[in-house]
């Protein structure tokens, strides 16, 4: 049985934390509730009490003996410190290192696994500064529940509501007992498109929707791995447990790439990485003329080419790239995999209707040096799964 500590931050999903508290318990975890002062707005600490059987704890200033230090005790105890509901005022206090209530110090003092379920304004959400904000985090290895879309309290529909609690305790059990094939492995998976700005208007784009490398991801947690999630520009959703890192450009995500990559198990490149961006990024908007727009293009970084130099001769990352070709794919992921110093290559031919690009079905031919395997049209959770299955057999043996 692990001890969770749940911070509760002032939110109007606070109130679904009390589902996430029992939910936990019936995974048969223990459950310390920390409140905050806004959270005790919206929901009684005697709830929590009742349901977790332990006093709840609000504030650092509690009398008895060696109270001012309670969260360095509690800090050292959890195996899990979950944040639900995350507000955007607990995030960016997270963030900047601010200590200045019992959940934020508790934060601090930790070195337990950290797990948030943002929930906010639409707006909100998506500000700058709470972008930052979640991104900062994000790279110290906080995870994230992302939140769904759909109707908000305050009345507007978008994205933003606080994710379904069965949606959180699964990604916080899965941080707990880890299990699976890929149970101590660090697998990096990219997906989505790059957009390669021409003015503050425009871009150059592609149709990636980013579900490929999404599905790629999930399996990879259910397996039991961490998992780095580099994307693009994607409307689709996250999967719980994932350590997500956004992206926009080809440099962007070559440079979020590298670091991930040096520690990495498995490396999986489905994202369509823009090959070329402009020269020269206009300021402003580029004003309308009759003459003919010449755009100058340069070569962006060749992600996959880079880490399979990087690696050389050493047995990990195992590499995957991906090819998505029209004409004869398999040729080509052959010269693809050869070029690039991979292990793996999944080529797909883009004129097969109903698959590829912003689809839930996929076809594709996995492409080894001594070996071509090919997957007819079905779920790209399934090729997903049968990706990680072939990558599975070439990792090196965990050192200990």
């Amino acid at each position: 049985m692990a001890l969770v500590a749940v911070g509760v931050s002032g939110g109007i999903g606070a109130y679904k934390a009390v589902e996430v508290a029992r939910g936990l318990q019936k995974r048969g975890h223990d459950v310390a509730a920390v409140m905050t002062r806004s959270a005790r707005r919206f929901v009684g600490e005697v709830t929590f009490e009742a349901i977790t059987k332990r006093r709840v704890i609000t504030t650092q200033w509690s009398p008895g003996a060696n109270a001012d230090i309670e969260h360095i005790s509690l800090a050292t105890e959890i195996s899990l410190l979950l944040v639900v509901p995350a507000t955007a005022n607990i995030i960016g206090k997270f963030a900047s290192g601010i200590a200045d209530d019992f959940l934020s110090a508790l934060y601090l003092a930790t070195r337990a696994p950290v797990l948030m379920a943002p929930a906010m304004n639409t707006n909100m959400l998506e500000h700058p500064a709470v972008q930052a904000n979640l991104a900062a985090l994000g790279a110290r290895g906080v995870r994230f529940v992302d939140p769904g879309a759909g109707y908000l309290a305050c009345g507007w529909v978008g994205k933003g509501r606080l994710a379904e609690p069965d949606d959180i305790v699964e990604a916080a059990d899965r941080i707990l007992k880890p299990n699976g094939a890929l149970l101590g492995r660090l697998v990096v998976v990219t997906a989505g498109p790059t957009y390669e700005d021409l003015d503050d208007v425009r871009y150059i784009g592609n149709r990636s929707s980013g579900r490929m490398g999404y599905a790629v991801a999930a399996e990879a947690v259910r397996r039991g791995a961490r998992v780095v999630l580099v994307s693009g520009p994607s409307s689709v959703v996250p999967p719980a447990g994932v350590e997500l890192v956004r992206v926009r450009s080809a440099e962007q995500m070559h440079a979020a790439v590298q670091p991930y990559a040096l520690d990495a198990d498995i490396v999986v490149m489905a994202a369509a990485v823009a090959d070329y961006t402009p020269a020269r990024r206009a300021q402003g908007k580029i004003e309308k003329t009759d003459a003919p727009l010449e755009l100058a293009l340069v070569r962006t970084p060749d992600i996959l080419a880079t880490l399979g130099q990087a690696r050389g001769g050493k047995p990990k990352p195992v590499l995957v790239g991906f090819a998505a070709e029209s004409g004869n794919p398999v040729e080509r992921g052959r010269q693809k995999l050869v070029r690039k110093g991979a292990d793996l290559i999944v080529a797909n031919d883009i004129s097969l209707e109903g698959a590829g690009f912003d689809s839930e079905l996929n076809a594709a031919s996995i492409i080894s040096c001594d070996h071509v395997e090919t997957f007819p049209l079905g779920p790209k959770s399934a090729l997903a799964a049968l990706i990680l299955d072939r990558a599975e057999t070439r990792l090196a043996p965990l050192t200990t």
